[in-house]
């Protein structure tokens, strides 16, 4: 196969995921204003893009605003997004605040700078977001972020806890949404080269190599490599949930089981292979009709993991 077909190929990818998760989960609604938050890295440029050609074919009418944040972060190129969002011919707006000089001011060096750094940001955002009118925020986390996060809460954490494709914001005014949800980052990896974004990379905490983040990250790519389909059927399990077999009371009423003599579909069976439940249309139709008679696959079983 040639090039340009292999591209091609991507592109319909990349609107059939997005689309399904906007189906999914009810992301965009008809007289929305999606407030698009453009950091100058890979995932939010195609975000950006894939929405753009989603809203040229979508069967409801919707409004976009890209918002970037600069932070002063020295050497930001603060010429690079302006230029491009003027060519795409998009609504934009340019957020000035120094938020780098505070994380560096109070975030000890050599320590984890991320954490302040997000929350600063989401706060700005939020404000960003009502002055604009903005009914839904747009934040350009893929699948590979959800699952990262998800290990994350587990290992550090303590709680069986991942990053939602929609939820309520912080501050409980606004609906943030993750268009990308079910988008994998190699896509987007393959993606920004083919369209050749003009990337800005985070001197703020890029080079923080030992990030947990990362690391996780590393370890989901190494998995993903020594047992193909891994990776899918962990994401999967994020919409398969059987409260019955985990061990949150709050969920399941353990204290009050009680043996019923009568044969059981939710019985004892953690250790059995089922099929996976076959996904929905994508939004818009058009945007892929072909890759969703594809069969399930089933889980791994337990053997195949060791």
């Amino acid at each position: 196969m040639n090039t340009e077909h292999e591209n091609h190929k991507l592109e319909k990818r990349l609107c059939r995921e997005v689309g399904r998760a906007i189906v999914d989960y009810n992301m965009i609604e008809e007289g929305d204003r999606v407030m698009v938050c453009l950091s100058g890295g890979k995932d939010s440029y195609a975000m950006l893009d894939i929405l753009q050609k989603l809203q040229a074919r979508a069967p409801i009418n919707f409004e976009m605003i890209v918002v970037n944040l600069d932070q002063k972060q020295p050497g930001f190129p603060a010429d690079i997004l302006p230029a491009y969002l003027t060519k795409l011919g998009v609504k934009f707006h340019i957020e000035n605040q120094d938020t780098y000089s505070i994380v560096k001011r109070v975030i000890p060096e050599g320590k984890t700078m991320c954490s302040l750094c997000s929350r600063l940001r989401r706060g700005i955002l939020y404000r960003v977001a009502s002055e604009l009118g903005a009914t839904k925020i747009a934040l350009g986390h893929h699948r590979d972020d959800i699952l990262q996060t998800l290990l994350l809460n587990m290992f550090f954490g303590a709680k069986l806890k991942g990053m939602p494709p929609k939820l309520v914001s912080d501050d409980g005014q606004h609906v943030v949404i993750r268009p990308m949800a079910y988008v994998a980052e190699k896509d987007l990896t393959r993606w920004a080269e083919v369209r050749q974004f003009p990337i800005i990379p985070c001197t703020l905490c890029g080079s923080q190599e030992n990030l947990q983040r990362k690391q996780v990250g590393l370890m989901l790519k190494d998995w993903e490599k020594r047992f193909p389909g891994r990776v899918e059927n962990m994401f999967s399990a994020l919409q398969n949930i059987v409260p019955s077999h985990l061990m949150d009371r709050s969920l399941f009423p353990f204290e009050t089981i009680q043996a019923t003599g009568e044969a059981s579909e939710d019985g004892d069976k953690a250790f059995d292979e089922e099929p996976l439940p076959k996904v929905a249309p994508a939004w818009p139709a058009e945007a892929g009709a072909e890759g969703n008679a594809e069969p399930a696959r089933a889980v791994i079983s337990i053997s195949a993991t060791h």
